[in-house]
């Protein structure tokens, strides 16, 4: 995953109609959410209830560990006894790279003050219906908010401190088997502490039983009731489901009110003619001026001049004049860690993607999902996880020996994965066995390098592709300043090591760009269209980065990185381009700028991200160009990349499988801003 330092999360206020309600049942004395990630247990929260006749007190300690990183957190929330916030503190870490230090003091008439590390300032004096909350983290405070929402008449939005807004309802049911007996969960769908939606459910007795949400380094995490804890994989893959649904609602719901017009922008014609625009022909690296794309029934049926093809008079025909027209494009390194993402992909003209390590069950119901027509994204590719069993592992798959390497790889095949992914504690001879496994099954094997093996290791070990370029960077001599030497023995070496494997490398350059910026710098000079971000990302990436120092020293090295990644590309080793995350969708744009910047002409950095990939997969035949007889994935856009790489983020209209996508309603969809 990103390692970068996140921020919390919080909306803009809007008004409140106060209702009143019966109130909750009474909470249990104490209570504990056992805290996941990867499905793997990594820490947990437990709150104790003290009640006197003026107020009650939830003391919580929250704590997992991720990766070998503790991240601590202890609050405080005070109400009460009907439930009105009184006091709000929360003091520790969210993440590994993000630290919390809040308190909130509100009195009976409304007046207060809120501190937010140590910028204090007064609560602006109202009566109107409001809640104290940290975020996502912990769960205690997201069960009172609930809570706190059902006695005031469930309004469709309910004001935070120390700011933002939330909106809550209530979704459905959930009929679960719990101790061979049915067990129905209630189901709420949360917006406003973190991007996008959350899931929430309770049982009968009104007690939280899960939340399915994102913390705040951006990987999904799961908080459960103890007493529940044998249900995680049936909510994991619900989760996926349900949030692929609420898509499909809020995108019919948006084509029904635009009519005939909206109506169009999600439809899949039996036959579509994209018309006049320029080709980008990324296999001969030529372009194809005033063109006529021909597609029927999501396949790509003729590619030629627009005098030389006829249209069909039952065609929908899209006008491309102007425009420039190239392969739908692929991210080689997501983490599909929300349905939310789906959109956002499409939005930024990405229409394949690699997913480097999820959940199974989550991975797995987001694909058959958008597969099934039931969600929007992009085509998913699978890159199934693993890891041992070391100091910092990560998720429940493990194998430590060849007989459990040899069982993961079957059961990924089996649960159709493309790729295995190795993560960073496995133990060397269990490299070589999943490697050999996985070619047996007719898989690839991509990944990080394992601690205590090189990259020259893991690619004799059967290592196919390797993922972030550090991997690679170690291997080359280093000067003082840790920039790189490119010309010597060891690189001829090391670069003919890697020609000689064919290993593939995916670089995630921006992903150190990102973390090794100044935050005093204008983080529109890496992301345009900054301000078009949920509000939650924004203060969430305005945040990662460094000090003006430290960026001062990294920028030799970020150079160094680009320097290598074009000597590799000139050497012939295949560079596919992925994000790691970053800003959903348009974080593919930026790497291909950062490829051009260390010297790749703009056509050769848009093949890393459409023919390359395609062949690198074993998908050449199938999709990564604009041909007849591939997959009609292509992007429509206002101008054309190969005169300027940056333009690519210039997209009018995404075609995937034949069926056309808006980016405005993809950026809705994914909760962006206009």
């Amino acid at each position: 995953m990103k390692q970068t330092a996140l921020a919390l999360v919080l909306l803009t206020f809007s008004a409140l109609p106060a209702r009143a309600q019966a109130p909750a049942p009474p909470a249990a004395d104490s209570a504990t959410f056992l805290l996941h990630k990867f499905e793997q247990r990594i820490g947990k929260e437990t709150y104790r209830l003290r009640r006197t006749a003026q107020q009650h007190t939830y003391e919580v300690q929250f704590r997992f560990v991720d990766r070998g990183t503790p991240v601590p957190l202890r609050a405080r929330f005070v109400l009460t006894p009907g439930g009105q916030p009184l006091t709000m503190v929360a003091n520790g870490r969210t993440s590994r790279f993000s630290s919390i230090d809040d308190s909130i003091s509100l009195a009976a008439d409304g007046s207060g003050h809120v501190r937010v590390d140590k910028m204090v300032r007064p609560a602006p004096a109202t009566k109107a219906p409001r809640f104290p909350v940290a975020g996502y983290s912990p769960a205690t405070g997201q069960w009172l908010l609930l809570r706190y929402w059902q006695q005031h008449g469930r309004p469709a939005a309910l004001p935070l401190l120390p700011a933002g807004t939330v909106r809550i309802r209530e979704d459905g049911h959930d009929t679960l088997t719990f101790d061979s007996k049915p067990l129905v969960l209630t189901r709420y769908v949360i917006k406003g502490l973190v991007w996008g939606n959350e899931l929430l459910w309770t049982d009968a007795q009104g007690r939280l039983a899960c939340i399915i949400t994102n913390d705040a380094e951006g990987d999904k995490i799961e908080m459960l009731r103890q007493p529940y804890a044998a249900l995680l994989p049936t909510l994991i893959a619900r989760a996926a489901t349900h949030g692929m649904r609420l898509f499909a609602a809020e995108m019919a719901a948006g084509n029904a009110a635009d009519g005939a017009t909206g109506a169009a922008k999600s439809t899949k014609p039996a036959v579509l003619a994209v018309v006049g625009g320029t080709v980008i022909d990324v296999v001969q690296g030529i372009s194809l001026p005033r063109a006529t794309v021909l597609i029927e029934d999501g396949k790509i049926t003729q590619v030629g001049p627009a005098d030389k093809v006829r249209v069909p008079k039952q065609a929908r025909v899209i006008s491309a004049e102007g425009n420039t027209i190239v392969p739908g494009l692929w991210d080689m390194h997501a983490h599909f860690q929300q349905a939310e993402w789906g959109p956002a992909y499409l939005a930024a003209g990405v229409t394949t993607v690699r997913d480097c390590g999820n959940e199974f069950s989550y991975i797995n119901a987001i694909e058959q999902a958008i597969n099934a027509g039931r969600g929007v994204g992009p085509r998913i590719l699978k890159a199934g996880i693993v890891d041992g069993s070391g100091k910092r592992p990560l998720g429940i798959v493990r194998a430590d020996n060849a007989a459990e390497a040899a069982q993961v790889v079957q059961r990924y095949k089996a649960a159709g994965f493309q790729q295995i992914k190795l993560y960073s504690s496995l133990k060397p001879e269990v490299v070589r066995a999943i490697c050999e496994e996985a070619h047996r099954q007719g898989l690839s094997v991509t990944g990080h390098i394992p601690d205590g093996m090189t990259a020259l290791q893991g690619i004799s070990a059967g290592m196919d592709q390797i993922n972030h370029l550090p991997y690679v960077a170690q291997l080359f001599t280093a000067r003082p300043d840790r920039t790189l030497v490119l010309d010597d023995t060891t690189a001829t070496r090391v670069i003919g090591f890697l020609q000689q494997h064919h290993t593939v490398i995916d670089p995630t350059l921006g992903v150190y760009e990102i973390t090794a910026r100044s935050t005093q710098d204008d983080i529109r000079a890496i992301e345009p269209d900054f301000q078009r971000l949920p509000q939650p990302l924004q203060a969430l990436f305005l945040t990662m980065g460094t000090t003006p120092e430290r960026a001062a020293q990294a920028r030799p090295i970020l150079a160094s990185f680009g320097q290598l990644t074009k000597r590799l590309y000139d050497a012939g080793v295949p560079i596919v381009a992925g994000t790691d995350m970053g800003f959903p969708g348009s974080s593919l744009a930026r790497e291909l700028e950062l490829y051009v910047q260390a010297g790749l002409t703009p056509l050769q950095a848009l093949q890393c991200a459409t023919i390359t990939p395609a062949r690198v997969m074993r998908l050449e035949q199938r999709t990564g160009s604009i041909e007849a007889g591939k997959q009609a994935d292509l992007v429509i856009l206002d101008a054309n990349p190969l005169e300027q790489i940056r333009n690519v983020r210039q997209v009018r209209l995404v075609i995937k499988d034949g069926r056309a996508y808006e980016p405005a309603q993809m950026r809705e969809l994914a909760d962006f801003r206009p």
